[in-house]
């Protein structure tokens, strides 16, 4: 939630690089002084050696004065290359952003932002947070940070990470433009702890209909699910949707803890198998659950990777859930954190997953050629993959039985019970641009303000059943569309207009209700949710091994 940047794009994949990582395995090696392999200590002597040396003549004879450490960095960069996709070196300079996104909770100043027209905007202050007891409000524009612009300068999403969060305690100055003024405000903000939420939402479709929305795996996901999870259950809950679509995973246990509220018993959830013996472990279910008995889908796509997978195949190989939706990334290998010296960590894959039935969750590579591995998503939409179940070819000899004895396939990402290809019917450059430019969202958080007191004055369940997006929105988005130098056709009009105003819904619900607000309106349409609506009587089925 705080300082988050909101996902803008329609289908946007995050590759996950840095969060399948062993972090997922809670292990952390001390950086040591250089000792040589016992499997070939000549070898890696000798290149040690002769990388000393060859840095030490670049840096006393070179013709030029060069930068030694990034020429360093550079050399492990591709030295990690030749080892797989997911090894990585992270300089300590962006060490804490990368690990920001496994945290539950993090010091800043409690808002939710986007960047529009290169302006970076405040979608929501965090209800409590101290960015809305000084008074910011959803809509504002922040101009200066410690009195330095950073509008129309081309901001990151990294830049405003860094300038806005900071230290517990700290203050920060904020220069603030609001709509319909002309004169900037002022405000001085104590940075404080502000909780990062990774299970989006929970709520009943339905009297007995569950739903779950799991964003990533951090240090906080179990706890958040389980709250969810007890609360849906108290409200009636006799089933349940867990949507774990573009989870890029995270945190191994608390995939395995999830699995363990839904498996029985002391069934294995999944297990790794490293060179050696050294990284080998077996995970097993430990507890009495709090979900054993009702049937459960699990929504997966191109986008759900790492710990998404361990917990899909888990549920999938012991008949415990139906997966509905596309195959999914592919990210089977565990890294372990190494920090070294400087500050800086290596993250080196040290074994692969596979799951209960032997299926190994890692897609093939080629460590000489990463470009076909960084191209796989858009091959399998060139391809068919995303549209069509029949342009998926299965390999026999990666073929493997779940615990009652249905047949599941191995070779690289999770493949769903149930295939349901990506919509892309009401897809028209129109709605294209709509999400490209921030319009639908603009325009939503603009309408939620200026219309605050009516939507304070609704609950949720009205808004859901009773507001609608008039005539008169839609033109004035449309109007917006076209300031904004977007193409508007009547053709893209009546084949996106049911998508776009549903769109605008979600958001507007979103500026009110939080999350709550927000996928129970986008999943009124959503393809992928109606199919897992209309599968849980094969879900109880292979639950009772019909």
């Amino acid at each position: 939630m705080e300082d988050k940047k909101i996902n803008n794009s329609l289908f946007q994949v995050r590759l996950p690089l840095f969060l399948g990582v062993a972090v997922a395995l809670g292990v952390l090696l001390g950086a040591t002084l250089f000792q040589p392999s016992s499997n070939n200590p000549q070898g890696t002597a000798r290149g040690y050696l002769k990388f000393r040396e060859i840095l030490s003549y670049i840096d006393r004879e070179y013709v030029d004065t060069v930068n030694t450490e990034q020429l360093s960095e550079y050399a492990i960069g591709k030295m990690l290359e030749k080892l797989d996709p997911h090894s990585s070196y992270i300089p300590s300079k962006d060490l804490s952003m990368a690990r920001s996104y496994l945290e539950s909770d993090f010091d800043g100043i409690g808002v939710e932002f986007n960047i529009f027209r290169d302006t970076l905007y405040v979608i929501a202050p965090i209800n409590g947070g101290p960015s809305e007891q000084v008074g910011i409000q959803a809509g504002d524009k922040i101009i200066k940070v410690e009195n330095e612009n950073i509008a129309g300068i081309n901001i990151t999403n990294e830049t405003v990470f860094k300038k806005l969060r900071g230290p517990r305690g700290s203050k920060v100055n904020l220069t603030i433009l609001r709509r319909g003024e002309t004169k900037p405000h002022v405000f001085t903000v104590t940075r404080r702890k502000i909780p990062s939420v990774s299970v989006d939402a929970g709520y009943m479709v339905d009297e007995q209909t569950g739903y779950i929305k799991v964003s990533r795996f951090s240090n906080g996901t179990f706890d958040e699910f389980k709250t969810k999870l007890t609360a849906l259950k108290k409200q009636g809950m006799q089933r349940l949707v867990l949507d774990l679509r573009d989870n890029p995973g995270g945190y191994l246990d608390h995939a395995t803890r999830m699995a363990d509220e839904f498996i029985s018993g002391s069934k294995k959830l999944v297990y790794t198998d490293g060179k050696g013996t050294k990284y080998d472990a077996d995970y097993y279910a430990r507890t009495k659950g709090e979900f054993e008995a009702g049937s459960v889908v699990v929504l997966i796509n191109e986008g759900s990777a790492s710990a998404s997978e361990i917990l899909a195949g888990a549920l999938q190989d012991h008949d415990r859930a139906l997966i509905v939706g596309r195959r999914s990334f592919g990210k089977g290998l565990v890294q372990v954190p190494i920090p070294l010296s400087d500050g800086s960590e290596l993250r080196l894959t040290i074994s692969r997953y596979y799951t209960p039935s032997g299926r190994s969750i890692q897609k093939p590579y080629d460590p000489n050629s990463t470009e076909d591995y960084e191209m796989d998503l858009m091959n399998r939409y060139k391809h068919g993959e995303l549209f069509s179940q029949d342009s998926i070819k299965f390999n026999d000899s990666l073929k493997y039985k779940t615990s009652r004895g249905r047949t599941v396939y191995g070779g690289g990402g999770i493949m769903p019970d149930v295939f349901v290809p990506r919509d892309t019917l009401d897809n028209t450059p129109l709605l294209m641009e709509l999400y490209r430019k921030n319009i639908l969202r603009e325009y939503a958080m603009n309408y939620a303000r200026d219309n605050k007191k009516k939507l304070e004055n609704m609950a949720l369940a009205d808004f859901k059943a009773n507001f609608q997006i008039t005539d008169v929105m839609f033109q004035g988005l449309l109007k917006e569309a076209r300031r904004a130098g977007v193409k508007v056709e009547d053709k893209d009009i009546q084949r996106s207009q049911r998508t776009i105003k549903n769109n605008l819904k979600a958001y507007i619900g979103r500026s009110r209700f939080d999350a709550e607000g927000f996928y129970p309106v986008l999943n009124e349409i959503d393809p992928d949710f109606q199919k897992a609506m209309g599968a849980f009587g094969q879900a109880s089925q292979i639950s009772l091994g019909k």
